[in-house]
């Protein structure tokens, strides 16, 4: 019987899309998928833009109720810089006139009005062609379709499930095995992939297209102000081409599995083979990738900063430690916590799992390496595998300590300039 602090951890897990699993997913009753489902969708970076987007229209409509006070500066908000699409600039000009100032204001209202309906479009049709897509895939495809019907898991379940999952790069499967099961239908595959992109870094341009394509229809002057202020897989293949993680598997199957299990080490999470079984190469490359958000450049970039913004911290900015630093001291806590298992089960516990679970949190990816009772030193003969991450096998205090990296990692963008790209330059 799960106890209430492993429910409150996959709660949180879901509603932060970070996958991390302490529970296997199959002991979940169709309406408990339903529940986690509605928790990755309103956790999903496309909904929380849309809800940015009515706080943004709801601060602006009260500044048009008195569109002559200082308060009708514009609101700008992470998400909107971040989607390159929203960029209110405040008013230079001291000649413009009152009903000037109140136009531009009700031009700005509408257009986050229509944007708001664009979002919500895309919200909705994305995931209900995906579900559509999926569903059909599982109910034509015999082998896909044992698999639900071994398991009892109903097709529009499992559709809907692994649509929003992936959609809100949460990385949930209703399956034990994640997409392990799967590798081999490489159709399916296929289907999902593209909503690991559009509801991540495919997002903006996307909604960039179909703003251009209302624009050019309808001839609205709010798209036009919208659009005028809009702003590494090889290296796995050749280190598992021929591993025993690739075994059974024909040249089409490793292509497309290979480029879905690396995709998702920057996304959602879904995992079409054992972590454990991969080398320990990739898995410092999927540990920096996991780090690393979407949204990261690698291209030089200069910024001027004069002395006196340098020297104008606060005293609470001057202290505040660096990413890296917080994740250090929560993988530290970790070890404290695990100690006893770290020197009693090495094999599964070191520093290196411990890591990657971390890191994993912080990037809401959902990446584990598993445990396996086979690799205790020591068998107490009471072990049993289960399909749980790593994480799962954590005493409480270090299943609390990963609840609160989760959230932090989730809450990073609006800590850490989140409108702006992480520069590695």
């Amino acid at each position: 019987m799960p106890n209430n602090l492993d429910l409150f951890y996959t709660s949180v897990s879901a509603s932060t899309t970070s996958s991390m699993v302490a529970l296997e997913m199959e002991v979940f009753s169709n309406s408990q998928l339903i529940l986690l489902t509605l928790l990755m969708f309103l956790g999903g970076e496309v909904f929380t833009s849309m809800l940015d987007l009515l706080l943004a229209r709801n601060k602006l409509f009260h500044t048009t109720i008195n569109p002559f006070s200082h308060s009708h500066q514009s609101p700008t908000n992470a998400t909107q810089i971040e989607l390159g699409l929203v960029s209110i600039p405040h008013s230079k000009s001291e000649n413009h006139t009152p009903s000037h100032n109140v136009a531009c204001i009700r031009l700005k209202y509408n257009s986050l009005r229509y944007l708001t309906y664009v979002v919500f479009g895309y919200l909705v049709m994305v995931q209900l062609v995906g579900f559509s897509m999926v569903s059909f895939y599982m109910t034509v495809v015999a082998s896909a379709r044992q698999v639900l019907k071994n398991k009892d898991i109903k097709i529009a379940t499992f559709s809907l499930f692994t649509i929003v999952s992936t959609f809100a790069s949460c990385g949930f499967v209703p399956t034990n095995e994640n997409m392990m099961v799967f590798k081999n239908n490489s159709g399916l595959l296929l289907l999902i992939l593209p909503h690991v992109f559009l509801g991540n870094t495919l997002y903006p341009p996307c909604l960039t297209l179909v703003l251009m394509v209302l624009e050019k229809v309808t001839r609205k002057e709010e798209f036009s102000h919208l659009l005028k202020n809009s702003k590494q897989f090889v290296m796995f293949w050749s280190v598992e081409w021929n591993s025993e993680i690739m075994e059974g598997m024909n040249l089409y199957e490793k292509v497309v599995a290979s480029l879905f299990q690396v995709t998702n080490a920057r996304h959602a999470g879904e995992s079409v083979f054992d972590l454990s079984s991969i080398s320990s190469a990739i898995l410092v490359l999927f540990i920096v990738m996991m780090y690393l958000p979407p949204y990261t450049t690698f291209l030089p970039v200069r910024e001027e900063e004069n002395d006196v913004k340098r020297n104008g911290k606060s005293a609470v900015e001057c202290v505040v430690l660096s990413q890296l630093s917080y994740l250090a001291i929560f993988i530290i806590l970790v070890c404290i916590t695990e100690r006893k298992s770290l020197k009693e089960d090495p094999i599964n516990f070191n520093v290196l799992n411990i890591t990657l679970e971390v890191i994993s949190a912080y990037g809401n990816v959902g990446f584990s390496m598993g445990y396996s009772c086979g690799r205790q030193l020591k068998d107490d003969g009471m072990c049993k595998d289960s399909w749980v991450g790593f994480s799962g096998r954590w005493s409480n205090g270090g299943k609390f300590i990963l609840i609160l990296v989760m959230f932090f990692g989730r809450l990073k963008k609006f800590n850490m300039k989140g409108g702006k790209a992480w520069h590695l330059s």
